[in-house]
């Protein structure tokens, strides 16, 4: 890595040279003196919000720092000592990130569980960690602990944030978070609070982030302080956040770029974190919030898009000629922003024109008025899609990071965008490309290793200590394009090499294309399996007329094939005879977080869907 002055970037100190000190923000080298000082500094300013029977209630950075405390000193007084892990199994919330940060303040580790994990998933984290408190969000959550109890010894005691319906139930190891919190007052001591977070060291483990597992048993990413202050650094270039902006808190926790966006960046610039109510009511906190910045993952960029389309072939006919007119004026203005050329005064005057009369309210309708800067990461995301939203006036860009990088890699900035690729590396991370064709990252925000597992630690490390990232791709001015996984190249029966990743984005696009898994590893030709977009399929099978009872039947019915084929063929004029899709299938079941082949971010597996849908696949052969 290269070494980093120190600079000065809104308002934030930083220093990131290695070998001569730690990473440093604001002179702090832990998160939990960064949560300290903070809070001081913004004391009775709202930190975070979160709705309380429909009413958004704010809380401000002095009770942030209390709760996080009076949980802290409460988990200490039941036992738990540095080093030792929590695990988080709930939706994310104040509480989430009280919980998290109680730990860290005590040199803990902390470690997040789907609310979609399975009981005995749960049991598989919480033994590998050797977690010693769990908290549950509530009685559902309770009860996979409850099945699998035996199997989970290390634990001491399992913490209850909502107690629901749980009056009556008692149970040794069990107890509600406001027994904590009051256990926590009882004990309050300022002092030793303070110096337990003193005693917090850059290369402590921070927290773990276990990765998705869809080659075997989930692996542990172990991140120190110093990994995630240094993803904070860099994430200063990238964020679309400053003091006292708002921003929407909706993906998983346990995601590491919620957590380093909705956790740990507020910490550096004092913005206000709004925590959505649940996954179902995204789209409608997003317009209540307005948010000046968005991070999120492409299936909910695509969502958007396809609820924006549908509503425009609802609406009449002077709003859809309008509708498609104040399009055509943003993708002339996008094309020359995404290229970085001025812009001609007259595509100017056209844009200006119909974002007063259509984009504006669109925007506003949305709640991405607001929005300076959206990023998306995680997945490829289609470039088409890019620049429909430049289209309407919400820049959106592209990042690349991985849970062993602590969240960041690369980034597309408004200054240095190149649609297509991921964008140029993080100031202090280093990106080459192996002979292989592999990319490989070096850094302060590069991870320990993975828990109990040092031979898969060495295999994710080359001789000269650089992180292989198991993706394949190319660098050009600067600029990193990932063309897909290692493990994911196609080798055709004639030999020819396939990236699927490109081909598969693209398919994404069609908003009635959910995701695509494309097949052809030792075949004649490809294919594809597809998962359509419930919702937009639908909508079009009743304006069509078309039959159908449930999903399935949906997924039959020849007018909505023959819509998909059609889907399909255009995008294979896009590629060489040898990349396009031959034959494709449906998955005609519907598919939630909860099923196993879908990741939390709602990504297919490929090595899963794969598996369970072998006769599909054998039927195009």
């Amino acid at each position: 890595m290269n070494a980093q002055p120190e600079k000065d970037l809104k308002g934030v100190r930083v220093n990131a040279e290695p070998g001569i000190s730690p990473m440093r923000i604001d002179g702090h080298t832990t998160i939990p003196a960064l949560l300290r000082a903070r809070c001081h500094e913004n004391g009775a300013l709202t930190a975070h919000r979160e709705k309380d029977l429909g009413i958004w209630q704010a809380y401000s950075w002095d009770d942030y720092l209390t709760n996080a405390q009076d949980i802290a000193t409460g988990l200490r007084s039941l036992g738990l000592q540095r080093g030792e892990v929590i695990s988080i199994l709930a939706e994310d919330s104040k509480e989430w990130m009280y919980c998290d940060m109680a730990a860290q303040c005590l040199g803990a580790v902390s470690s997040g569980v789907y609310t979609t994990d399975s009981a005995s998933q749960l049991a598989y984290l919480v033994t590998d960690s050797q977690t010693r408190f769990l908290f549950v969000e509530n009685e559902e959550q309770l009860d996979k602990f409850l099945e699998v109890e035996a199997q989970m010894p290390s634990l001491i005691k399992v913490i209850i944030f909502d107690g629901e319906g749980l009056h009556d139930f008692h149970h040794d190891k069990c107890m509600l978070l406001s027994d904590l919190y009051d256990l926590g007052r009882t004990n309050r001591d300022d002092a030793l609070f303070n110096a337990t977070i003193d005693a917090v060291k850059p290369d402590d483990v921070a927290v773990l982030i276990y990765t998705s597992g869809t080659t075997g048993q989930p692996k542990g990413v172990m991140l120190t302080q110093e990994n995630i202050m240094a993803a904070m650094e860099a994430s200063l270039y990238g964020l679309p956040f400053q003091k006292h902006a708002e921003q929407l808190c909706f993906l998983p926790l346990c995601h590491i770029l919620e957590r380093v966006v909705s956790l740990y960046t507020p910490l550096v610039v004092s913005s206000t974190v709004n925590f959505a109510e649940s996954p179902e009511t995204v789209f409608d906190n997003l317009r209540e919030i307005s948010p000046h910045g968005f991070v999120a993952v492409p299936r909910v960029w695509e969502k958007i898009y396809s609820r924006v389309l549908v509503m425009a072939q609802d609406s009449t006919l002077l709003g859809r000629w309008a509708f498609s007119r104040a399009i055509k004026a943003g993708q002339a203005r996008a094309a020359y922003l995404l290229d970085g050329r001025d812009v001609p005064g007259g595509v100017a005057l056209r844009y200006r024109v119909w974002d007063f009369l259509v984009l504006a309210n669109l925007r506003r309708m949305l709640g991405m008025d607001r929005i300076t800067r959206g990023l998306t990461g995680a997945a490829p995301i289609s470039p088409e899609l890019l620049r429909w939203y430049h289209a309407i006036g919400v820049p959106l860009y592209e990042g690349f990071g991985m849970s062993e990088t602590a969240g960041v890699g690369t980034i597309n900035l408004p200054e240095a965008n190149r649609t297509g690729s991921v964008g140029r590396p993080n100031p202090g991370v280093d990106v080459r490309i192996a002979p292989d064709g592999e990319i490989q990252v070096k850094g302060l925000n590069v991870f320990k290793g993975y828990l109990n597992k040092p031979d898969k630690t060495a295999e994710a490390f080359t001789e000269d200590g650089w992180l292989r990232t198991g993706d394949v791709g190319r660098i050009g001015d600067g600029f990193t394009t990932i063309t897909g996984r290692m493990k994911d190249i196609i080798i055709t029966a004639g030999g020819k090499n396939i990236t699927p990743a490109e081909i598969e984005s693209r398919l994404k696009f069609s908003h009635y294309i959910s995701d695509a898994v494309v097949i052809g590893d030792r075949r004649k030709y490809l294919t594809c399996l597809i998962m359509i977009d419930q919702e937009n399929v639908e909508k079009y099978a009743q304006d069509q007329k078309v039959p159908f009872s449930d999903f399935r039947s949906l997924c039959r019915a020849e007018p909505v094939l023959a819509l998909i084929r059609a889907e399909v063929d255009a995008v294979n004029k896009e590629f060489a005879r040898v990349e396009q899709i031959k034959d494709f299938r449906l998955i005609d079941v519907l598919l939630t977080a909860e099923d196993e082949e879908l990741t939390a971010t709602m990504k297919l597996k490929r090595a899963t869907v794969e598996t369970r849908h072998k006769p599909l696949i054998d039927a195009m052969y």
